[in-house]
Protein backbone atom coordinates (compact mmCIF):
# COMPACT_ATOMS: atom_id res chain seq x y z
CA UNK A 1 0.00 0.00 0.00
CA UNK A 2 1.50 3.22 -0.90
CA UNK A 3 2.33 5.70 1.77
CA UNK A 4 0.78 8.59 0.77
CA UNK A 5 -2.43 9.44 -0.50
CA UNK A 6 -3.23 13.19 -1.75
CA UNK A 7 -5.59 15.02 -2.83
CA UNK A 8 -3.63 18.72 -3.60
CA UNK A 9 -7.20 20.77 -2.86
CA UNK A 10 -7.26 19.29 0.82
CA UNK A 11 -6.14 21.09 3.75
CA UNK A 12 -5.35 19.38 6.67
CA UNK A 13 -3.21 15.80 6.86
CA UNK A 14 -3.65 12.71 8.75
CA UNK A 15 -1.22 9.96 9.46
CA UNK A 16 -3.00 6.40 9.96
CA UNK A 17 -0.40 4.44 12.00
CA UNK A 18 -2.03 0.20 12.11
CA UNK A 19 -0.26 -2.82 11.42
CA UNK A 20 -3.22 -4.46 9.74
CA UNK A 21 -3.77 -3.53 5.96
CA UNK A 22 -7.55 -3.85 6.46
CA UNK A 23 -8.04 -0.86 8.70
CA UNK A 24 -5.60 1.10 7.09
CA UNK A 25 -7.78 0.84 3.76
CA UNK A 26 -10.89 0.90 5.57
CA UNK A 27 -10.06 4.10 7.36
CA UNK A 28 -8.23 5.80 4.17
CA UNK A 29 -11.45 5.22 2.25
CA UNK A 30 -13.72 6.77 4.92
CA UNK A 31 -11.07 9.85 5.12
CA UNK A 32 -9.28 10.84 1.95
CA UNK A 33 -12.47 12.77 0.35
CA UNK A 34 -11.89 15.17 2.49
CA UNK A 35 -8.11 14.92 4.40
CA UNK A 36 -4.98 13.95 2.89
CA UNK A 37 -3.78 10.58 4.30
CA UNK A 38 -0.73 9.17 4.69
CA UNK A 39 0.38 6.13 6.36
CA UNK A 40 2.56 3.66 8.62
CA UNK A 41 2.21 0.23 9.71
CA UNK A 42 4.40 0.56 12.90
CA UNK A 43 4.74 3.11 15.83
CA UNK A 44 8.51 3.35 14.65
CA UNK A 45 7.70 4.72 11.08
CA UNK A 46 4.94 6.56 12.26
CA UNK A 47 7.31 8.77 14.80
CA UNK A 48 10.16 8.69 11.44
CA UNK A 49 7.05 10.11 9.29
CA UNK A 50 6.38 12.76 11.80
CA UNK A 51 9.71 13.86 12.38
CA UNK A 52 10.37 14.07 8.77
CA UNK A 53 6.99 15.75 7.85
CA UNK A 54 5.90 19.33 9.24
CA UNK A 55 2.30 18.75 7.39
CA UNK A 56 1.11 16.20 10.19
CA UNK A 57 -2.25 17.75 11.36
CA UNK A 58 -4.02 14.43 13.60
CA UNK A 59 -2.98 10.96 13.95
CA UNK A 60 -5.11 7.86 14.20
CA UNK A 61 -2.84 5.28 16.05
CA UNK A 62 -3.45 1.51 16.64
CA UNK A 63 -2.75 0.97 20.51
CA UNK A 64 -1.94 -3.10 19.81
CA UNK A 65 1.16 -3.22 17.19
CA UNK A 66 4.26 -5.27 17.62
CA UNK A 67 7.63 -3.95 18.89
CA UNK A 68 6.20 -0.70 20.05
CA UNK A 69 2.66 -0.04 20.74
CA UNK A 70 0.38 3.15 20.59
CA UNK A 71 0.47 4.30 23.39
CA UNK A 72 4.71 4.33 23.85
CA UNK A 73 5.09 5.48 19.89
CA UNK A 74 3.14 8.69 21.41
CA UNK A 75 4.85 9.58 24.46
CA UNK A 76 8.04 9.32 22.13
CA UNK A 77 6.00 11.67 19.71
CA UNK A 78 4.73 14.40 22.82
CA UNK A 79 8.22 14.24 24.19
CA UNK A 80 9.24 16.07 20.87
CA UNK A 81 8.35 20.32 21.60
CA UNK A 82 7.69 20.57 17.65
CA UNK A 83 5.47 18.20 17.82
CA UNK A 84 3.49 18.50 21.14
CA UNK A 85 0.60 19.94 19.49
CA UNK A 86 -0.60 17.13 17.14
CA UNK A 87 -3.86 15.40 18.37
CA UNK A 88 -3.45 11.61 19.03
CA UNK A 89 -6.45 9.51 18.71
CA UNK A 90 -5.87 6.13 19.79
CA UNK A 91 -7.23 2.72 17.66
CA UNK A 92 -8.17 0.14 20.09
CA UNK A 93 -10.31 -2.66 20.91
CA UNK A 94 -10.04 -2.10 24.34
CA UNK A 95 -12.44 -1.02 26.62
CA UNK A 96 -11.28 -0.80 30.35
CA UNK A 97 -10.69 2.59 32.21
CA UNK A 98 -7.19 1.86 33.04
CA UNK A 99 -6.25 1.47 29.03
CA UNK A 100 -8.15 5.01 28.67
CA UNK A 101 -6.41 6.09 31.76
CA UNK A 102 -3.24 5.24 30.18
CA UNK A 103 -4.09 6.45 27.06
CA UNK A 104 -4.41 9.92 28.25
CA UNK A 105 -1.41 9.25 30.32
CA UNK A 106 0.51 8.95 27.27
CA UNK A 107 -0.35 12.46 25.72
CA UNK A 108 -3.66 11.04 23.89
CA UNK A 109 -6.86 12.92 22.55
CA UNK A 110 -9.48 10.83 22.43
CA UNK A 111 -10.26 6.62 21.45
CA UNK A 112 -12.07 5.26 18.94
CA UNK A 113 -13.07 1.85 19.25
CA UNK A 114 -12.64 -1.10 16.92
CA UNK A 115 -15.05 -2.03 14.80
CA UNK A 116 -15.25 0.98 13.22
CA UNK A 117 -18.60 3.09 13.01
CA UNK A 118 -17.70 5.09 9.59
CA UNK A 119 -20.04 7.61 11.39
CA UNK A 120 -17.83 7.71 14.88
CA UNK A 121 -15.42 7.95 12.58
CA UNK A 122 -15.64 10.92 10.54
CA UNK A 123 -17.53 13.12 13.49
CA UNK A 124 -14.22 12.71 15.88
CA UNK A 125 -11.79 13.25 13.20
CA UNK A 126 -13.69 16.63 12.41
CA UNK A 127 -14.16 17.55 15.71
CA UNK A 128 -10.21 17.37 16.65
CA UNK A 129 -9.61 18.63 13.25
CA UNK A 130 -11.97 22.07 13.93
CA UNK A 131 -9.71 22.34 17.92
CA UNK A 132 -6.87 21.99 15.97
CA UNK A 133 -8.18 24.86 13.36
CA UNK A 134 -8.97 27.20 16.34
CA UNK A 135 -6.04 26.85 18.11
CA UNK A 136 -4.04 27.90 15.31
CA UNK A 137 -6.21 31.27 15.26
CA UNK A 138 -5.17 31.94 18.32
CA UNK A 139 -1.86 31.31 17.80
CA UNK A 140 -2.09 33.39 14.86
CA UNK A 141 -3.03 36.08 16.82
CA UNK A 142 -0.78 35.82 19.47
CA UNK A 143 1.78 35.88 16.79
CA UNK A 144 0.31 39.42 15.89
CA UNK A 145 -0.06 40.64 19.35
CA UNK A 146 3.14 39.48 20.80
CA UNK A 147 7.08 38.71 20.61
CA UNK A 148 8.02 34.98 19.99
CA UNK A 149 9.23 34.63 23.00
CA UNK A 150 6.39 36.21 25.30
CA UNK A 151 4.47 33.67 23.80
CA UNK A 152 6.27 30.78 24.48
CA UNK A 153 6.72 32.11 28.52
CA UNK A 154 2.68 32.27 28.08
CA UNK A 155 2.46 28.80 26.97
CA UNK A 156 5.14 27.44 29.03
CA UNK A 157 4.45 29.07 32.45
CA UNK A 158 1.15 30.64 32.20
CA UNK A 159 2.45 34.19 33.04
CA UNK A 160 5.18 36.86 31.45
CA UNK A 161 7.22 38.35 33.99
CA UNK A 162 8.52 41.59 33.22
CA UNK A 163 11.49 41.99 32.13
CA UNK A 164 14.85 44.52 31.92
CA UNK A 165 16.69 44.25 28.43
CA UNK A 166 20.11 46.41 28.97
CA UNK A 167 20.13 47.56 25.54
CA UNK A 168 17.71 47.71 22.74
CA UNK A 169 16.77 50.24 20.17
CA UNK A 170 13.06 52.10 20.44
CA UNK A 171 11.46 53.57 17.00
CA UNK A 172 8.69 56.45 17.02
CA UNK A 173 7.15 56.87 13.08
CA UNK A 174 4.54 59.42 13.20
CA UNK A 175 2.39 60.61 9.84
CA UNK A 176 2.73 63.85 9.49
CA UNK A 177 -0.08 66.48 8.87
CA UNK A 178 -2.49 63.14 9.95
CA UNK A 179 -5.84 65.36 11.25
CA UNK A 180 -5.47 67.45 8.19
CA UNK A 181 -5.27 64.70 5.69
CA UNK A 182 -7.70 62.70 7.65
CA UNK A 183 -10.75 65.59 7.79
CA UNK A 184 -10.38 64.86 3.82
CA UNK A 185 -11.08 61.33 3.60
CA UNK A 186 -14.03 58.88 4.76
CA UNK A 187 -13.62 56.73 8.05
CA UNK A 188 -13.36 54.20 5.75
CA UNK A 189 -10.94 55.17 3.23
CA UNK A 190 -8.93 56.52 6.30
CA UNK A 191 -8.57 53.12 7.98
CA UNK A 192 -7.51 51.65 4.73
CA UNK A 193 -5.33 53.88 4.40
CA UNK A 194 -3.07 53.13 7.59
CA UNK A 195 -3.72 49.36 6.96
CA UNK A 196 -2.12 49.87 3.88
CA UNK A 197 0.43 51.39 5.52
CA UNK A 198 1.25 49.57 9.04
CA UNK A 199 1.10 46.21 7.34
CA UNK A 200 4.37 47.57 4.65
CA UNK A 201 5.96 48.68 8.04
CA UNK A 202 5.12 45.44 9.49
CA UNK A 203 6.78 43.33 6.77
CA UNK A 204 9.85 46.26 6.44
CA UNK A 205 9.90 45.67 10.63
CA UNK A 206 9.87 41.66 10.12
CA UNK A 207 12.61 41.95 7.28
CA UNK A 208 14.81 43.70 9.94
CA UNK A 209 14.58 41.89 13.11
CA UNK A 210 12.42 45.17 14.60
CA UNK A 211 9.05 44.32 16.67
CA UNK A 212 5.74 46.50 16.27
CA UNK A 213 4.42 47.53 19.83
CA UNK A 214 1.84 49.41 19.31
CA UNK A 215 0.13 51.46 16.88
CA UNK A 216 -1.69 54.75 18.17
CA UNK A 217 -3.82 56.54 16.23
CA UNK A 218 -1.33 57.82 13.55
CA UNK A 219 1.85 56.68 15.61
CA UNK A 220 3.69 53.36 15.06
CA UNK A 221 6.40 52.19 17.98
CA UNK A 222 8.46 49.50 17.40
CA UNK A 223 11.66 47.71 18.91
CA UNK A 224 14.79 45.71 18.09
CA UNK A 225 16.59 43.62 20.47
CA UNK A 226 14.53 42.01 22.88
CA UNK A 227 15.04 38.55 21.13
CA UNK A 228 17.72 36.89 21.88
CA UNK A 229 19.26 37.39 18.06
CA UNK A 230 23.25 38.19 17.84
CA UNK A 231 23.12 41.04 15.31
CA UNK A 232 23.15 44.63 15.97
CA UNK A 233 19.84 46.41 16.90
CA UNK A 234 20.42 49.72 16.62
CA UNK A 235 21.61 48.96 12.51
CA UNK A 236 18.30 46.94 12.62
CA UNK A 237 16.20 49.78 13.26
CA UNK A 238 18.05 52.51 11.25
CA UNK A 239 17.49 50.05 8.30
CA UNK A 240 13.75 50.07 8.67
CA UNK A 241 13.50 53.39 9.11
CA UNK A 242 14.99 54.09 6.37
CA UNK A 243 13.19 51.48 4.29
CA UNK A 244 9.42 52.99 5.92
CA UNK A 245 10.75 56.45 4.19
CA UNK A 246 11.31 54.54 1.42
CA UNK A 247 8.14 52.99 0.58
CA UNK A 248 6.03 56.02 1.84
CA UNK A 249 8.32 58.02 -0.92
CA UNK A 250 7.35 55.54 -3.56
CA UNK A 251 3.81 55.00 -2.33
CA UNK A 252 3.33 59.16 -2.51
CA UNK A 253 3.84 58.60 -6.33
CA UNK A 254 0.64 56.79 -7.65
CA UNK A 255 -1.30 57.29 -4.39
CA UNK A 256 -4.25 60.03 -3.95
CA UNK A 257 -3.24 60.45 -0.60
CA UNK A 258 0.50 62.21 0.43
CA UNK A 259 1.54 61.03 3.66
CA UNK A 260 4.98 61.81 5.10
CA UNK A 261 6.48 60.83 8.36
CA UNK A 262 9.04 61.75 11.42
CA UNK A 263 10.94 58.89 12.61
CA UNK A 264 13.03 58.99 15.89
CA UNK A 265 15.33 56.34 17.25
CA UNK A 266 17.48 55.86 20.41
CA UNK A 267 18.92 53.25 21.93
CA UNK A 268 19.40 51.97 25.76
CA UNK A 269 17.94 50.07 28.51
CA UNK A 270 14.46 49.05 28.57
CA UNK A 271 11.45 47.27 30.11
CA UNK A 272 9.28 44.65 29.08
CA UNK A 273 6.13 44.05 30.57
CA UNK A 274 2.26 42.61 30.16
CA UNK A 275 -0.32 45.60 31.05
CA UNK A 276 -3.54 44.62 32.54
CA UNK A 277 -5.35 40.96 32.37
CA UNK A 278 -8.55 40.81 30.41
CA UNK A 279 -7.19 43.21 27.90
CA UNK A 280 -3.54 42.86 28.13
CA UNK A 281 -1.54 44.97 26.50
CA UNK A 282 2.74 44.08 26.03
CA UNK A 283 4.48 47.33 26.22
CA UNK A 284 7.79 48.49 26.67
CA UNK A 285 8.62 50.82 29.13
CA UNK A 286 11.30 53.70 31.20
CA UNK A 287 13.38 56.32 30.12
CA UNK A 288 14.92 55.36 27.30
CA UNK A 289 11.36 54.88 25.58
CA UNK A 290 10.28 58.55 26.29
CA UNK A 291 13.73 59.84 25.49
CA UNK A 292 13.02 57.98 21.76
CA UNK A 293 9.43 59.66 21.59
CA UNK A 294 10.79 62.80 22.43
CA UNK A 295 13.42 62.28 19.38
CA UNK A 296 10.72 61.48 16.88
CA UNK A 297 8.31 64.89 17.87
CA UNK A 298 12.05 67.34 17.49
CA UNK A 299 12.62 65.27 13.93
CA UNK A 300 12.34 66.50 10.50
CA UNK A 301 9.98 65.30 8.09
CA UNK A 302 11.05 61.94 5.72
CA UNK A 303 13.85 62.00 7.94
CA UNK A 304 15.29 59.42 10.70
CA UNK A 305 16.67 61.22 13.46
CA UNK A 306 18.81 59.29 16.41
CA UNK A 307 20.42 60.08 19.01
CA UNK A 308 24.52 59.53 19.91
CA UNK A 309 23.51 56.31 21.84
CA UNK A 310 22.43 54.56 18.25
CA UNK A 311 25.28 56.55 16.16
CA UNK A 312 27.52 54.68 18.92
CA UNK A 313 26.11 51.33 18.43
CA UNK A 314 26.17 51.37 13.79
CA UNK A 315 28.80 51.40 11.69
CA UNK A 316 30.19 54.23 9.74
CA UNK A 317 29.07 53.04 6.28
CA UNK A 318 26.00 55.78 6.65
CA UNK A 319 25.71 59.27 5.65
CA UNK A 320 25.12 61.23 8.09
CA UNK A 321 23.73 65.15 8.62
CA UNK A 322 23.80 66.83 12.43
CA UNK A 323 20.80 68.59 13.15
CA UNK A 324 22.17 70.05 16.11
CA UNK A 325 21.37 69.91 19.88
CA UNK A 326 17.96 70.18 20.56
CA UNK A 327 15.70 70.81 24.28
CA UNK A 328 13.75 67.77 24.40
CA UNK A 329 10.80 68.43 27.06
CA UNK A 330 11.19 66.60 30.12
CA UNK A 331 14.81 65.27 29.16
CA UNK A 332 17.31 68.36 28.30
CA UNK A 333 19.54 69.04 25.91
CA UNK A 334 20.65 66.27 23.81
CA UNK A 335 22.46 65.96 19.73
CA UNK A 336 20.26 64.44 16.93
CA UNK A 337 21.67 63.86 13.76
CA UNK A 338 20.08 62.72 10.60
CA UNK A 339 21.07 59.23 8.79
CA UNK A 340 20.17 59.86 4.75
CA UNK A 341 21.30 56.54 4.05
CA UNK A 342 23.66 53.92 3.26
CA UNK A 343 26.86 55.11 1.92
Amino acid sequence: MNNIIQNSKLEHTILIVDDSIENLQLLTGLLKDHYKIKVAKNGLKAIEIVENDQTIDLILMDVMMPEMDGFQACKIIKSKADKAHIPIIFLTALNEASDETLGFESGGSDFITKPFHAEVVRARVRTHIALLDEKRKSDNLLSVLLPDNVIHQLKKHGVYQPEKHPDASVMFCDLVGFTAISATMSPENLIQELTDIFTKFDEISAMNNVTRIKTIGDAYMAVAGLNDVQDNHAENMVNAGLMFIDFLSMRNRTSQHQWKCRIGIHSGEIITGIVGTSRFQFDIMGDNVNIASRVESNGETMEVVVTDAVLSRISNNYLTHELGVKNLKGKGEMKLTIIKGRL
